[in-house]
């Protein structure tokens, strides 16, 4: 018998990759020959040519197939594209677009995972919300909501009513980024209320932290940054940032991947800083994942008066300039959303393990 599952969310960033990711990886480990397509896209990247959802290209790379974007990623709703379609729906055969995809990788796979996009009514104006994909292609939902008791118990009555308009059954439910010490709670109360409604609560993944870390090529970008020495490593993860203000109260031995946020006139004074309390501990390695230099308004071309040119050379440390003062520059990296992508596949091989280590997919409902 042909299977098939749609993992939906109910919001956006509640982590559907990180457990679609999972979910594939788990059914191939079973044996299972597994598809995947991402029915309907937002974020679009061009590539030998396609135009294809960035999901579509973290997964081809991690489960080794040729990408093809009418196969993976029928649909793509970029910039402008739901006012065409109101303006003339007869130009964009969306449903059959998909149903195509569907019908080709159903042909050649034992089973196929589609991934939803955003929240359940994301694509709702062209007549494909994630319940709509779901109810066209035959699939049983999973459901990803964020963990908690009431918020999350709220959150997905309101949006399992979506579903249950278009008749999509539920095939289990998914609590993701749940604190340690609340897992039992959670599993206790939020269990309760799905066997009420006849729903299987397939596992509670816990709050992984290092999912979260950003790239410094990421915050870079975020921050209109300059790079003047090591652009070369900039697809390091930053587990930490620190202002120059405030590192006499942070320890530096115990932490690695430290963004160091520094105005030009404390930069050497920082640096040295640093230095010397590493050769105080003992550390070989710097602490810096990079370091960005705030401008006040102004951007940096060079660094006049820099002393540690070798210090960051040494250790390949990043060094940006950015427009941004101190305050400005932590607000932005406060408001990044940090995803799963090809460039941070260490993060999609945890994901993978966090899936395998917490869910019980017997009990998916199908």
């Amino acid at each position: 018998m042909q299977k098939r599952l749609y993992v939906a969310a109910t919001n956006q960033h509640v982590g559907k990759t990180t457990c679609t990711l999972g979910l594939v990886e788990a059914f191939r480990q079973s044996g299972q020959r597994v598809g995947y397509c991402k029915p309907v896209g937002q974020e679009a990247i061009d590539l030998d040519n396609l135009q294809v959802d960035k999901d579509a290209l973290l997964f081809s790379t991690m489960m080794h197939f040729d990408l093809v974007a009418k196969v993976h990623s029928p649909v793509i709703l970029g910039k402008g594209a739901t006012q065409a379609f109101l303006d003339e729906p007869s130009l964009y055969p969306y449903h059959a677009d998909v149903k195509t995809a569907a019908a080709i990788l159903e042909s050649q796979y034992e089973m196929v995972v589609y991934e939803g996009t955003g929240h359940p009514g994301v694509g709702s104006v062209v007549g494909l919300s994630n319940a709509d994909v779901a109810s066209l292609i035959g699939a049983p939902a999973i459901l990803v909501v964020e963990g908690g008791v009431g918020y999350t118990i709220d959150r997905l009555n309101l949006c399992l009513a979506l579903f249950r308009e278009r008749k999509v059954p539920i095939a289990g439910v998914i609590v993701n980024k749940v604190l340690p010490d609340k897992i039992e709670k959670v599993q206790h109360y939020v269990g309760m209320k799905l066997r009420e409604w006849d729903i299987p609560l397939l596992g509670v993944l816990p709050y992984e932290k290092t999912l979260l870390y950003p790239l410094l090529s990421t915050i870079s970008g975020a921050i209109h940054g300059r790079v003047l020495y090591n652009p070369q490593n900039l697809n390091v993860l930053v587990e930490n940032v620190v202002a120059a203000s405030l590192m006499g109260t942070h320890n530096f031995e115990d932490d690695q991947g430290v963004l160091l946020v520094v105005s030009k006139n404390r930069l050497n004074e920082s640096l040295l800083g640093i230095q010397r309390l590493s050769k105080q501990k003992g550390l070989e390695k710097s602490p810096l994942a990079g370091i960005v230099i705030t401008g006040d308004g102004k951007q940096l071309h060079h660094v006049e008066g820099f002393h540690h040119e070798q210090y960051v050379n040494d250790h390949q440390i990043p060094v940006i300039s950015t427009p941004l003062d101190t305050y400005g520059t932590a607000v932005k990296i406060s408001h990044l959303e940090v995803k799963i992508n090809v460039q941070t596949l260490g993060k999609a091989r945890r994901a993978i393990e966090l899936v395998r280590d917490n869910l019980d997919l017997t009990k998916i409902k199908w």
